[in-house]
């Protein structure tokens, strides 16, 4: 009897998706549970695995083709040869269970070990040897980014002819969806920035002073980016329409604090949520952020990762941008843009002195914020990174 490969559930309102790439050909062994195609939403990419054990018969879905959600995708043929289906449950353990130790010695084994199934298979089919690749994942894993940076470089093409000096690619079911939010955002909304600097100086002392005995204890860094949240919040039960959105003639205010912060990847930004972030503390709030960041760049973020945000914040300063105007994320009132931290002459009482500084901005929707409330909302902001003890006295 032959197994049916669906289309899973996307999440709330996401109906349909693109198939975009199938990692098993029609007549391959599959084990149970093995990542077989991956698929593309206007939000995230997700991996379909196998229902069952047996051999890809059928291939109903091409690649590139629009599918909605319970759609079958094709069909295993169930009672694979039981050497081929050992071979394969061999470099393929079933999702959710726990690897064991490494069987061989060696550093490049233990990393291929802890690394994905679908990884493992791109290491074989590329005829890798572990040892050339530099693992950049969580934990040493090696990722399907530092496989396809260890291959062969392609081999240098001709000049294209004058008639092709033009590549016309169809945009991503992401890049689309991106594309639509932002122009959605300033077509709805009465958006203005406004911007403010701060004194890092403090900031930075801090996290030199605590850097190594926070990431001993915790097994995360002590990043800018905690405190920002911290402070945001703070700002933000102070000034609760930045935290708010409208719903037709209605304004909903928010009594919880759902970050989203800002994480770039090779498919586009994503905005991945850090749920009640008041709740939490630095050191849960950084764990918070790097679990997603990690998820955001390995395509394994959900529909309920991206969902439900309140306030959004976002740090061009890590590609290194001085200032910029950050643009809303729909349906928030608010979105706070950090910048690059760069050493600057300002005055200090009496003297100038050279002081680390960083521009911050607050973009904010003008039919629900005004100016008064979105400048003491980055005033806010100022003072907490200034004296970070305020966040720790709730000031």
């Amino acid at each position: 009897m032959a197994a049916e490969i669906k289309v899973p559930s996307l999440g709330e309102s996401v109906t349909e998706a693109t198939v975009s790439k199938w990692l098993k050909q029609r007549g391959e062994v599959v084990a149970v549970d093995e990542p077989v195609a991956e698929l593309e939403t206007d939000k995230i990419t997700l991996e379909v695995y196998a229902p069952a054990a047996g051999t890809l018969a059928e291939i109903l879905a091409d690649e590139g083709a629009n599918v909605p959600v319970g759609a079958v995708l094709g069909r295993i043929a169930e009672g694979a040869a039981v050497a081929d289906f050992a071979r394969t449950a061999a470099h393929f353990p079933v999702r959710g269970e726990r690897e064991g130790p490494a069987k061989r010695e060696g550093e490049g084994q233990l990393t291929l070990e802890r690394s994905g199934p679908a990884v493992r298979k791109l290491i074989e089919e590329s005829g890798l040897d572990t040892a050339q690749i530099a693992p950049t994942g969580p934990g040493g894993r090696i990722s399907k980014a530092d496989v396809i940076a260890a291959r062969a470089p392609a081999p240098k093409l001709p000049p294209p002819a004058s008639a092709e000096r033009e590549l016309r690619v169809r945009m991503s079911r992401l890049r689309r969806r991106i594309a639509e939010r932002l122009k959605a955002a300033q077509n709805s909304a009465a958006m203005l920035t406004t911007f403010n600097e701060v004194d890092m100086s403090e900031a930075i002392a801090l996290r030199e002073r605590y850097r190594d005995s926070f990431e001993k204890k915790h097994g995360v860094r002590l990043g800018f980016m905690s405190i920002f949240v911290k402070a945001a919040i703070v700002a933000l039960k102070e000034l609760p329409a930045v935290n708010a959105e409208i719903d037709g003639d209605d304004i909903i205010y928010k009594n919880h604090y759902d970050i989203g912060v800002a994480v770039g990847t090779e498919q586009g930004l994503v905005v991945p949520v850090v749920r009640d972030a008041d709740r939490l503390s630095f050191a849960e709030i950084e764990q918070a952020i790097t679990a997603l960041a990690h998820k955001a760049r390995d395509g394994k973020l959900t529909i309920e990762d991206l969902s439900g945000g309140t306030f959004t914040i976002t740090n061009g300063g890590v590609y290194g941008s001085l200032m910029s105007t950050p643009i809303l994320n729909p349906p928030q009132s608010g979105i706070l843009g950090m910048h690059k931290i760069e050493k600057r002459p300002v005055a200090a009482g009496d003297k100038i002195e050279i002081r680390p500084m960083m521009y911050i901005a607050l973009s904010y929707d003008h039919r629900i914020v005004d100016g008064r409330e979105a400048v003491t909302f980055l005033v806010r902001i100022k003072e907490c990174v200034e004296e970070p003890s305020r966040l720790l006295f709730d000031m």
